[in-house]
């Protein structure tokens, strides 16, 4: 094929005003997202794979960028004053601001969301940070479109593949050549090591979080001041919590239900029982569910116990305490209206 052919030509028409690099900034910035959200993508290591970098230099590179359209200049001699000019910064320095850029600001939008009802999270994460970057781009585009073709920063990737090819293919010296071909087995090494730990990483503990809260004054989340005196027939609120640290996508069923109990020698019989709630859900792998719901009790009687069961999957046909994963309780009193 003709090498004049261009390339570009293939990409969607709003794309192709869009500078090389942050054209790729694009491109990965999708990718994660895809990685993140798509059902079966997000169960391989490619969701490890592009959100790593995502996370560690995309946000940085996009301010980078629209904080410096033009391209670094070449530092100049003056033979006068025997200094040294130079503006701008150049890639090396853009690469090196990207990484501790992203570290400054990631760790800035979770803590905005903490202040937020959406919470650190990965779905609000993920979004704040695709907003964040495709905004960041949009300005940087826009900036570096403004300047002249000789004045806003390029990527030389062309001229970098001509020289790798040269120097891999053309080694000058037969030294050069094995230390190449040495070059070539490291980074492969390498690229499978790290792969090998992505693709296989060492689990730690498997647990299930299960919490009951309620809501303050100040409408903040809290495990204190929970509801003991009901009235039948009334509603309180609680606020019912699962955290999925299995290290894989795991189904809950959570039973709700009022217990008339009797206690005699250290073990505890059910005499009655009043189903309230259930909710089934599906939890990814750190990620928390969360979910306020109404408890209003028709049984009524002294020291009941409303009880929280937590299983994996489908909960048995008669669940109690017992056969539960996990479980919670709170002694009420209900009284007649």
């Amino acid at each position: 094929m003709d090498d004049d052919v261009r390339w570009g030509l293939l990409a969607p028409p709003w794309l192709r005003r869009v500078p090389a690099d942050l054209a790729a900034v694009v491109v990965l910035t999708l990718l994660t997202v895809a990685a993140v959200f798509l059902p079966v993508v997000r169960e391989t290591p490619l969701r490890v794979v592009l959100g790593l970098p995502f996370v560690l230099f995309v946000p940085g590179y996009a301010l980078v960028a629209a904080l410096f359209p033009e391209r670094g200049a070449e530092p100049i001699e003056d033979d006068e004053t025997d200094e040294v000019d130079s503006s701008g910064i150049t890639g090396l320095e853009r690469v090196a601001l990207s990484f501790g850029v992203s570290i400054a600001v990631v760790p800035l939008v979770g803590l905005v969301l903490n202040f937020t009802p959406f919470g650190i999270r990965l779905v609000p994460i993920v979004v704040s940070l695709t907003a964040l970057v495709l905004a960041l781009t949009a300005v940087a585009t826009r900036r570096r479109l403004a300047l002249s073709a000789d004045e806003r920063f390029s990527v030389p990737w062309r001229e970098w593949i001509r020289a790798g090819k040269t120097e891999l293919l053309e080694p000058e010296t037969r030294t050069d050549g094995a230390l190449n071909v040495l070059l070539v087995v490291s980074l492969v090494l390498a690229v499978s090591s790290v792969g090998y730990a992505v693709a296989v990483p060492k689990q730690g503990e498997s647990f299930t979080e299960f919490y009951l809260l309620t809501e303050n004054d100040e409408g903040e989340l809290v495990a204190d001041g929970y509801p003991t005196e009901f009235v039948a027939g009334q509603s309180q609120s609680l606020v019912v919590g699962v955290g999925n640290q299995e290290h894989r996508q795991q189904a809950y069923t959570v039973v709700v239900e009022l217990h008339d109990v009797e206690v005699e020698n250290n073990s505890t019989r059910v005499l009655d029982r009043e189903r309230l709630r259930t909710f089934d859900l599906q939890i990814e792998h750190n990620e928390t569910w969360q979910q306020p719901h109404s408890v209003a009790p028709e049984t009524t009687g002294e020291r009941l116990r409303l009880t929280y069961m937590l299983y994996q999957g489908s909960p048995p046909a008669t669940p109690t305490t017992e056969n539960a994963y996990r479980e919670l309780h709170l002694w009420v009193n209900v009284t007649a209206q």
